[in-house]
């Protein structure tokens, strides 16, 4: 074992960022923008301001400046659990017999259980600043939701959260926890909507998916008076709050003179793959650095590896604007897996831009193989991770033994998303040996694809 390099690597709050980085401000190629489903035409401030709150709608449509400062009322909220410590999986390297050095960024370590209270608290905070009552939103696996109802909380916020139907079933605890910190919540599809009535009519029985709780929380936001809704992930401003987790990241890296050759994040709507790899990223559209980005995601879900780059609706309503992604189709509806924060349509316009410029690679994986790297990680690394999170230790696994088999001595960084706690129906499945893997067809993924925008 180095003497150099201790297990876990940890920064000083002095070393918290004072800015977030905004990685659309060096790429060559900029996403392209969001456009009024109504006109064709791209969305103004005054149009995505009746959905947004004022100064993230700025965050959202900023791709000028790489830089932007971090109020010290949320840096001061960050300090509570931030800076999220840098871990050397000495115990997972040894058990693969690997030459790869791993490493892991842990976001688990704060009541949410994820890296989403570090765009829940930004959103909560613009929203408190602007005067607003409440806010509304969605959540898949219930991370999202626990974080906003968090945030909420500490601003003295109303918060109200549609959360996917099968997810709101699976995981009763995890739904508590939301209820505890006060939120509202309410498993979509519902009835409690004129969109939720409408999926529900044509998808009778649906487990639902995170485009459907978006079109129930956007309703919900706009015909209430002070409220607007805020995402948890896929947009530009919860990638750039994200990034804190990269800029912490790298200069723990740089202290030690460590850096990777593979950065591995899992992928569902993008806010946490995005918030790893953008620091690293910028190094490279500079040409000051060279890595490896790999983004995971579930072979139930497969935006990146079998979708389509097009115009889209963000949500199954149609109520949202159109983002060009890669999608699967917003009405793509995913078979329940237990990834459930991993169930969105499409990918963020930041990534997918990015892997269309082969700037980065995408793999898709099935769950029950997931599960089985979860596990090996839990009883080697002490840590239960997040179904989510397991889909990036599943490639690393996969990468360092590659090493093995060639004698590279490649370092490997993933991101550790979150902690597994409110996932123990999902580990009974896997443990019983009850979980199954079901892998969209062809032919399934056209159907959805058929019923996407055309101009």
């Amino acid at each position: 074992m180095s003497e150099k390099i201790p297990y876990k690597i940890y920064l000083s709050e002095s070393e918290l960022p004072k800015e977030w980085y905004n990685v659309r401000a060096d790429m060559k190629n900029k996403p392209a923008p969001l456009l009024n489903p109504a006109t064709g035409k791209p969305c103004t401030a005054e149009e995505l301001s009746h959905v947004f709150c004022d100064e993230l709608v700025k965050q959202e449509l900023d791709d000028k400046n790489a830089y932007i400062t971090i109020p010290d009322e949320i840096r001061d909220f960050y300090k509570m659990y931030r800076p999220a410590p840098l871990v050397r999986a000495y115990c997972l390297e040894k058990k693969l017999g690997t030459p790869a050095k791993i490493y892991y960024k842990f976001e688990g370590n704060n009541t949410s259980g994820s890296h989403k209270l570090n765009s829940a608290i930004a959103q909560a905070y613009y929203a408190k600043k602007q005067g607003l009552r409440g806010v509304t939103t969605e959540t898949g696996a219930g991370q999202w939701g626990t974080a906003l109802s968090m945030a909420c909380s500490y601003f003295d916020l109303d918060c109200q959260v549609y959360m996917v139907k099968v997810s709101y079933e699976q995981k009763p605890f995890r739904r508590e926890v939301i209820r505890t910190y006060g939120a509202k919540i309410t498993p979509s599809p519902s009835d409690t909507t004129e969109v939720g009535r409408k999926i529900l009519a044509e998808f009778p029985g649906t487990g639902g998916s995170l485009g459907c709780a978006i079109s129930e929380a956007v309703e919900a936001a706009t015909k209430q008076d002070g409220y607007r809704y805020v995402l948890g992930s896929v947009l530009n401003q919860v990638l750039l709050h994200q990034t804190v987790i990269g800029l912490e990241t790298m200069t723990a890296m740089d202290k030690y003179g460590i850096k990777p050759d593979v950065i591995i994040g899992c992928a569902g709507g993008g806010s946490n793959l995005g918030g790893l790899i953008s620091p690293f990223m910028g190094r490279k559209l500079r040409g000051e650095a060279d890595y490896e980005f790999i983004a995971v995601e579930p072979a139930s879900c497969p935006s990146l590896t079998r979708g389509k780059y097009l115009y889209d609706f963000c949500d199954t309503g149609h109520v949202c604007p159109l983002s060009k992604m890669y999608t699967l189709g917003s009405e793509f509806m995913p078979s329940p897996n237990h990834a459930g924060g991993l169930r969105y349509h499409g990918m963020s316009s930041v990534l997918s831009q990015l892997y269309d410029d082969k700037l980065m690679e995408a793999r898709s994986v099935e769950q029950t193989a997931v599960f089985a790297a979860a596990q090996q990680f839990a009883r080697v690394e002490g840590i239960l991770p997040a179904p989510e999170s397991s889909h990036a230790i599943k490639v690393a696994i996969d990468e360092a033994l590659k090493c093995k088999e060639s004698g590279e001595e490649k370092t490997i960084l993933f991101g550790l998303t979150g902690t597994g706690y409110f996932d123990m129906y999902a580990y009974k499945a896997f443990n019983d040996g009850t979980m199954s893997d079901y892998i969209p067809t062809d032919d399934e993924i056209a159907a959805s694809l058929a019923k996407t925008p055309k101009f």
